[in-house]
């Protein structure tokens, strides 16, 4: 991201911790408050040791501490909710290659042994003489990096920007490197109250009158404390990589957090911890925060550039719930739009009468989004000013029944003319081929790519559009031709595809335009990719897919907040199936409507219902708006994490329940229980309540299906683990459900 001349140059603090308040005295013995449940009374703030020698960054989960002198370099990184440290050895700020050449960005050496960071070693810890040499500081909060426009529900509990505290630590170039001696490098850090998140990335501000080629960054190296030590390296015994949750806004290719992280950071060996216990020196405990390949970016004269952001956060177990309830507030923290969850229908046939009838039965029945689905008609990339009116009239129309109107775009998977303007394949000099994620994808910086990013804007600028799902973004494929003035050609393809997609994003989330994407663009402004679910898998018949989709959904928010995954529910045929796999005629098959509908809003999970109608009956209308109203009553706990250890997976031979918990709003759980079975079961379950903040005792109110049987019971006791007892009665392939305040 190219900016104006920051105040980044303007050196403001320099090694001066006068002003900071004093640490108080704290070890690192684990903390006693779960930071999941209980409010923290800490904040993020920034402080000083008793002899003024290091600034800190604390709040309450996570302390970073940092000496300024002779050269700034993190001295400390502690997991304050275990009592750990997660730093051994001091290293670098940062590492950047500026016109060919590569510099360290701070750091100190001279540690004698880099298996621990004993403190009475630091003092006499020297500045490499051809790092860049620390010259100031400046402290704040955290601010916006991407706008976000707030047109639609979201969950109550976000705040954007988060709350916190804000570091920039600023460097000027050695000696050795005098040719940059008006570049300067930042280091900026964010940490953030309630949550054991802190952010990372750096800024080249270029004060010279000579441009400067950025051609590599690296925003953190951090030399972790290793999980385990492990002797032999062998396939079965390979050493663990710490515990620690890294992301970046560099990510792509995949609907998993796992599979689409790869390219902006790598766990690797490291070379300096020679006293480490693996025989053959391979523990993986050497992080590296950056871009697998170049990036190749020009700083012209009185503009910054800044590299993508890192957001880590150590985790407080290896509990497989814990973990999951943490990546969820991470999501609430540095994404919150994409706790935005609309109820959507995607409108088979893109003509006027079509259209204007789903919005109608949206309206009707408290949907709130209608989108022209794949294969409907309408072709986004007709820029005619016909086709702009029409769109714009879909628009108007749905705002007069308040419902949002937007449609679909086609990216990956596609061949465009002409063919030049594909991600060339390195191995072959063609588009497409062996390695190439879809099968191929065009090239976002051609000249059809830059026409088809215009034509977007264009659209949405011009008929208001506030919807686009756009079917793969780019997924991650290098592209081996050259596109000035762009893009130099493959090695740094990936860069420029990614940064262009991540503009598009951003462009739309400031809009308030809601973004349907099947890869992982979250931090850079998409609200929503799939669940995880196989498509031809609509076509199984009808019973088969329930127990699928609530087997997806139990699975795919063991990553994802109920929000982020889109499923499906194919009112018409889709890939096939026939009478036996399709809910149309919706009136025929209501059972098994109201079932997939019960299956996804229990979980606070929006699908795709993907068809010319919603309901073609007064019965069905009135069931569908039932199951909306019951949704939209108890919305905020629906659309909270679930607790996967106090849940039970589908598997179609007993009950299946889903628990969603919040402590922060006044419902603070709910169970939600489905029967795949033909004969009504009543059961008494054992509910785990540990997430929900509840203590000692609570009141419930139950109901099946969207009624509610009983308001309020009497309060139920609590035992020492925050569980009771509640006795429910499932109809017959049905679903009931408990409330707990």
């Amino acid at each position: 991201m190219l900016l104006a001349l920051a105040a980044c140059l303007s050196l403001q603090g320099g090694a001066d911790l006068s002003e900071l308040p004093v640490l108080p005295s704290k070890g690192l013995e684990k903390s006693a408050t779960d930071w999941l449940v209980d409010a923290l009374s800490e904040r993020a703030a920034a402080y000083r040791n008793g002899e003024s020698t290091e600034l800190i960054l604390d709040n309450g989960l996570v302390r970073r501490s940092f000496r300024l002198s002779p050269n700034a370099a993190t001295v400390g990184l502690d997991n304050l909710m275990t009592g750990e440290a997660i730093l051994r050895s001091v290293r670098p700020e940062a590492r950047v290659t500026l016109n060919g050449i590569e510099h360290d960005i701070g750091g100190l050496t001279g540690q004698p042994n880099h298996a621990y960071l004993d403190p009475a070693w630091i003092p006499a810890m020297k500045a490499d003489p051809k790092a860049w040499r620390f010259m100031g500081y400046e402290l704040g909060v955290p601010t916006e990096r991407l706008a976000w426009k707030r047109v639609r529900h979201h969950a109550p509990d976000v705040v954007w920007p988060p709350k916190g505290v804000s570091l920039r630590l600023d460097f000027a170039a050695p000696p050795t490197a005098a040719e940059l001696g008006k570049v300067r490098v930042s280091v900026h850090y964010e940490l953030y109250d309630g949550v054991p998140i802190y952010s990372k990335w750096i800024s080249v501000t270029n004060g010279s009158a000579e441009p400067v080629l950025v051609d590599d960054y690296t925003v953190e190296i951090l030399a972790a404390v290793e999980p385990e030590s492990i002797v032999e390296t062998r396939a079965e015994a390979t050493p663990s990589s710490p515990h620690l949750r890294v992301e970046t806004e560099y990510s792509m290719g995949g609907l998993s957090f796992k599979n689409s992280r790869g390219h902006g950071h790598r766990w690797l060996i490291d070379p300096e911890y020679s006293t480490q216990v693996n025989y053959l020196k391979q523990t993986p405990c050497l992080l590296e925060v950056g871009p697998e390949n170049l990036v190749l970016r020009t700083v012209a004269p009185r503009e910054t550039l800044e590299s993508f952001r890192a957001f880590i956060t150590p985790y407080d177990s290896k509990d497989a719930t814990r973990t999951a309830l943490t990546d969820g507030r991470v999501y609430k923290t540095i994404a919150p739009w994409s706790t935005e969850n609309p109820l959507m229908m995607h409108v088979r046939h893109g003509d006027k009468a079509s259209v204007h009838t789903g919005i109608d039965q949206c309206a009707e029945v408290g949907f709130e989004m209608v989108i022209l689905t794949f294969g409907s008609g309408f072709n986004i990339e007709d820029g005619s000013d016909t086709n702009l009116a029409r769109f714009r009239e879909y628009v108007e129309y749905g705002r007069s029944k308040g419902i949002d109107v937007g449609t679909y775009s086609l990216l990956s998977s596609r061949r465009v003319t002409p063919a030049g303007d594909n991600c060339i394949n390195p191995a072959t000099g063609s588009p497409g081929g062996e390695g190439m994620i879809h099968g191929g994808t065009p090239s976002l910086a051609s000249g059809w790519g830059q026409n088809y990013l215009a034509t977007l804007k264009r659209f949405y600028e011009e008929t208001g559009a506030m919807l686009l799902e756009h079917d793969g973004p780019y997924p991650g494929n290098l592209d081996a031709a050259a596109r000035p003035p762009l893009q130099r050609g493959v090695e740094d393809s990936r860069f420029v595809n990614w940064m262009l997609s991540r503009d598009l994003y951003s462009w739309l989330r400031a809009r308030g335009v809601y973004i349907n994407a099947p890869d992982w663009y979250y931090l850079t402004g998409t609200s929503k990719c799939g669940m995880g679910y196989r498509e031809v898998n609509w076509s199984l018949p009808r019973a088969q897919q329930v127990i699928h989709t609530r087997q997806n959904i139990f699975d795919g928010t063991k990553y994802k907040l109920p929000s982020m995954g889109w499923m499906f529910v194919p009112l018409t045929q889709y890939h096939g199936g026939g009478a036996a796999a399709t809910v149309e005629p919706l009136d025929e098959h209501l059972d098994h409507y109201e079932a997939m509908l019960a299956s996804n809003l229990g979980a606070g999970v929006q699908a795709c219902y993907r068809g010319p109608r919603l309901f073609d009956t007064e019965r069905v209308r009135d069931a569908l708006k039932g199951h909306v109203d019951w949704f939209k009553a108890h919305r905020d706990i629906l659309e909270s994490p679930i607790v996967h250890d106090a849940s039970r997976r589908a598997d179609g031979r007993d009950l299946d329940w889903i628990m969603h918990a919040n402590p922060r709003l006044e419902e603070r759980a709910m169970l939600v229980v489905y029967n795949p079975s033909d004969v009504e079961v009543t059961r008494e379950l054992l509910v785990d309540l540990r997430y929900s903040g509840l203590k000692k005792r609570c009141q419930i109110s139950m109901g099946t299906g969207y009624v509610t049987l009983t308001h309020s019971t009497p309060e139920l006791a609590l035992d020492e683990r925050q569980r009771t007892q509640v006795t429910v009665t499932v109809p017959p392939k049905g679903m009931a459900w408990c409330s707990f305040r």
